[in-house]
C-alpha cells in the first residue's frame, strides 16, 4: 500500500519525534524507585559524611530515598569498580573524590579507566588540607620550614594517611616545588598519622583541615599553610602554601559520578537539584564546617576538574615513584 505523501511526512516527524519524548519522560519520572549513591570509604569518613548530606537533600527533592553503599577499599577503587559495572540508568552512583584521579595513575592494573568510565554528574566540594607541623618544629611560616628542611635533608619526618594517598602526593609535591628531602612516614590512616604529629614522633604532615583545625585552634598543631589556591574561610590568618611556591595547589573535592552511557537527561536533572542544594544555606553551612567550599557548576566543569587532577597527579607519582602497596 502506497501512503499519500502527506501521511508518510506525518508518520515520518512522529517517529523522529519519539526519542525526543521518551528522553523527556524518562528524565520527568526519574527516580521512579530507590537511588543507591556507593561510597568507596567507609561509614564516619568525609566522603561518607558528604554523601549522607547530599543524599538527604536528594532524597527530599525528588521523592525517592538515596541509599548510601560504602564499599571501602583498595583506596576507593572497589566502589568504584561496582559503578562502572552497574546499568546505567541513573540508580546507582558514585561519590567521586581526589582519590580517583590520584589512583588512575598510582594502580597500574586496574579495570576500569576513571576517566573513559565515569560520566561526571556534578562537583559538590573543595576541601583544603592544612600544612601542619608539631610546635616543637622551630618554623613558624613555609619558607622557615623549607630552611630548616633543606639544612636537615632527610631528617624529617612527613607523616601521611598511606602511600599514594592525597597527603601523600600533596606533600611529595611540595617537597618537588620547595627543592627538599622529607622522609616519608606512611600510616594506615589519617588518625594514626595525627596521633603520632601531635606526639612529635613526626614532625609535618599534610592533612585535611576539617580533622585537624581544633587541634590547630587548641595549639597541639602549627598550621604554616592551607593548600587551596585562596584562603580558607576556617582559618583566615593562615595563609596559602602557594604565596611562597606560586602555583602549587593540593585540595581534595567530591562530587558525583555515574556509569557512562548514563542518559544526559538524568545527569543533568541530578545536577542541577545538586546546584540547588550548594545554594541552600543549610547546606553551605554544613559544607563550611568541614572547612569545604561549595563548588556548583556544569557536568562538563567536573569532568574538566577529574581530567586535570589527574594529569596533576599523574606527574608527581611518577616524578616521585610512588608504587600502590
Amino acid at each position: 500500500m502506497k501512503l499519500p505523501r502527506r501521511t508518510f511526512v506525518h508518520l515520518a516527524a512522529g517517529a523522529a519525534a519519539l526519542p525526543v519524548v521518551s528522553r523527556i519522560a524518562r528524565a520527568q519520572t526519574y527516580p521512579s524507585r530507590p537511588v543507591r549513591l556507593v561510597v568507596g570509604f567507609a561509614s564516619g569518613s568525609s566522603p561518607d559524611i558528604l554523601a549522607r548530606l547530599i543524599g538527604r537533600w536528594l532524597s527530599e527533592r525528588l521523592g525517592q530515598p538515596f541509599i548510601i553503599d560504602n564499599r571501602p577499599g583498595a583506596g576507593g577503587n572497589i566502589g568504584a569498580e561496582a559503578v562502572v559495572r552497574a546499568t546505567a540508568d541513573g540508580y546507582t552512583l558514585l561519590m567521586v573524590s581526589a582519590a580517583n584521579a590520584v589512583n588512575a595513575t598510582l594502580y597500574d592494573k586496574l579495570n576500569f579507566n576513571f576517566i573513559g568510565d565515569i560520566a561526571p554528574v556534578a562537583t559538590i566540594v573543595r576541601q583544603p588540607q592544612v600544612m601542619a607541623v608539631n610546635p616543637s618544629v622551630p618554623a613558624k611560616t613555609v619558607p622557615e620550614f623549607i630552611a630548616y628542611a633543606k639544612a636537615n635533608p632527610g631528617k624529617i619526618n612527613m607523616a601521611s594517611a598511606g602511600t599514594g594517598t592525597l597527603p601523600h602526593v600533596a606533600g611529595e609535591l611540595f617537597k618537588m616545588m620547595a627543592g627538599i628531602d622529607l622522609a616519608h612516614v606512611p600510616y594506615r590512616g589519617g588518625g594514626p598519622a595525627l596521633t603520632d604529629l601531635i606526639g612529635g614522633q613526626v614532625q609535618v604532615t599534610f592533612i585535611a583541615l576539617v580533622v585537624s583545625i581544633e587541634h590547630v585552634k587548641a595549639g597541639k598543631l602549627r598550621a604554616l599553610a592551607v593548600t587551596t589556591a585562596m584562603r580558607s574561610e576556617a582559618l583566615p590568618d593562615i595563609p596559602t602554601v602557594a604565596d611562597f611556591l606560586p602555583g602549587y595547589e593540593a585540595s581534595g573535592f567530591l562530587g558525583i559520578g555515574a556509569p557512562k552511557s548514563t542518559p544526559v537527561e538524568i545527569v543533568d536533572k541530578l545536577n542541577r537539584e545538586i546546584n540547588a542544594g550548594l545554594a541552600d544555606p543549610t547546606i553551605r553551612a554544613r559544607l563550611a564546617e568541614f572547612g569545604g567550599t561549595a563548588l556548583p557548576g556544569l557536568p562538563a566543569d567536573f569532568g574538566k576538574l577529574i581530567a586535570d587532577e589527574t594529569e596533576k597527579w599523574a606527574k608527581v607519582i611518577r616524578a616521585a615513584n610512588i608504587k600502590a602497596e
